[in-house]
């Protein structure tokens, strides 16, 4: 989740195009078009497999200052060591101490993969002094939510105290999951409702190739994404498909007003987070929010309520793709190939759009809601499989990377980064698949053994 690193004051919000502007202010020209990277990470003790707390000694505050001899710069929150800031992007902690790289905004995917295996080496270098270990997989596949540490930010706990009223699941959201994410640029206001469509529309196909946690508590759970399924009852008013981004006429604007009935969390105030949560930012305009009255927002503030909405795609200055479990090296430079195949080539783009243009809303809900269980297996709109979509979709992307012709220093393309997935979609194995044969196989249902041989 977003990290503040910056506290300076922000201009007030004067108006509704002051709103607008946060999103208008994303457009780039295409040779301006970037690629961030977001991926999480479980941190383990290696004597005993625990979670490690913030404040113990050799845990989660001793490898965020470990990681300081590596350039990284700390980020402080009520004088505690929260994050740090450096040439490669923000690292920063989730709820229960899953470690996060926020990659900066690269080229080319093989400055994105270099950076990821610079990151994965730091943290190897410096979790070997403290004893810790790192796992990439989209659930703890043997935590109980109460065995897992919660981390000193202000804004997780206001929510930890708010998940519980407005769904069941959303505590494991925050403490038990992991992802991968990629952030995305666009030209025009018509450039990002078609890059939101297409990637709205093809998200589960994403889920399904990333799927990769079928285990909870130590036993298998029945999904191949249980992470997915968390999100179906996390908070119905934040979470979803959104289906207007398909109706005629969406824009800049109708994203903000669905922003705007987005509840609450909190407002950051001279270093504290303040429990807004369930208020409404409209009555905030109007210097009516029962937390701060008298008060209206100020440009930062509503950069931290876009903050906290978890749609499957999600709009800032960027738009953010959000359907992949966590997953191992290969997988962290996988994701950012599928969506810059299919979204940064204006070919690939429209060719990804024809093919997903006439499902109805429903068929793209009946989609989202078969993913998490069956993966590959789920029933695509107008007949076929996930699997064989998934197939249709890799080349649209593998021609998409192609025609960018960004070339590493061997010549080589930006499409061999696909080959995890092409893998996935040939032996109809999703990695939540590999981990289940294992479970059932050489580890006689000893889910510990996971430590051993997947870790990064």
């Amino acid at each position: 989740m977003t990290t503040r690193t910056d506290t300076s004051e922000s201009p007030l919000i004067e108006g509704h195009d002051d709103l607008l502007s946060v999103f208008s202010g994303g457009e780039k020209p295409r040779e301006n078009w970037r690629i961030g990277t977001e991926h999480e990470k479980f941190v383990y003790r290696c004597a005993d497999h625990r979670a490690p707390s913030w404040d113990e000694p050799g845990g989660i505050r001793d490898l965020l200052i470990g990681l300081t001899e590596f350039g990284w710069r700390p980020v402080e929150e009520d004088g505690k060591i929260i994050a740090l800031s450096g040439p490669d992007g923000n690292v920063s902690l989730e709820p229960a101490g899953q470690f996060e790289l926020s990659g900066a905004p690269l080229e080319n995917l093989h400055l994105t993969c270099a950076e990821a295996a610079r990151h994965l080496e730091q943290c190897k270098a410096v979790g070997d002094r403290l004893g810790l270990g790192f796992l990439g997989l989209g659930m703890w596949p043997d935590k109980s939510r109460d065995e897992l540490p919660i981390m000193p930010k202000g804004r997780y706990a206001i929510m930890l105290r708010h998940m519980p009223r407005v769904g069941n699941l959303g505590l494991d959201m925050m403490l038990r999951t992991c992802t991968i994410q990629v952030n995305l640029d666009y030209a025009s206001e018509a450039d990002m409702v078609k890059k939101f469509r297409v990637g709205l529309a093809l998200q589960p196909v994403a889920t399904a190739l990333f799927a990769h946690s079928p285990l909870t508590e130590g036993k298998p759970n029945g999904y191949q994404s249980f992470r997915s399924h968390i999100w179906e009852d996390t908070d119905p008013h934040r979470t979803g498909m959104l289906p207007f981004v398909f109706e005629d006429g969406f824009g800049y604007d109708r994203y903000c007003d669905y922003m705007l009935d987005v509840p609450m969390y909190f407002v950051f105030r001279d270093g504290k987070y303040v429990d807004c949560a369930g208020q409404s930012f409209r009555d905030f305009m109007r210097g009516e929010l029962p937390a701060l009255p008298g008060e209206k927002p100020r440009l930062s503030d509503w950069v931290d309520h876009l903050s906290t909405a978890f749609p499957e795609v999600r709009l800032k200055s960027f738009l953010e793709m959000r359907g992949a479990d966590g997953g191992r090296w290969g997988r962290i430079c996988a994701l950012p190939a599928l969506w810059v195949g299919l979204l940064y080539d204006d070919v690939a783009l429209d060719a990804a759009w024809e093919r997903v243009k006439h499902w109805t809303i429903e068929e793209r809900e009946a989609l989202r809601h078969a993913v998490p269980r069956v993966a590959l297996k789920a029933e695509v709109p107008g007949g076929g499989t996930v699997r064989e979509l998934a197939g249709e979709v890799l080349e649209i992307a593998s021609a998409g990377l192609t025609a960018r012709a960004m070339l590493n220093s061997a010549g080589d393309n930006e499409g061999g980064f696909l080959d995890p997935l092409r893998e996935v979609v040939a032996s109809g194995m999703t990695p939540a698949d590999r981990l289940l044969e294992r479970y059932y196989g050489p580890w006689n249902r000893d889910v510990t053994r996971i430590y051993d041989e997947m870790s990064f």
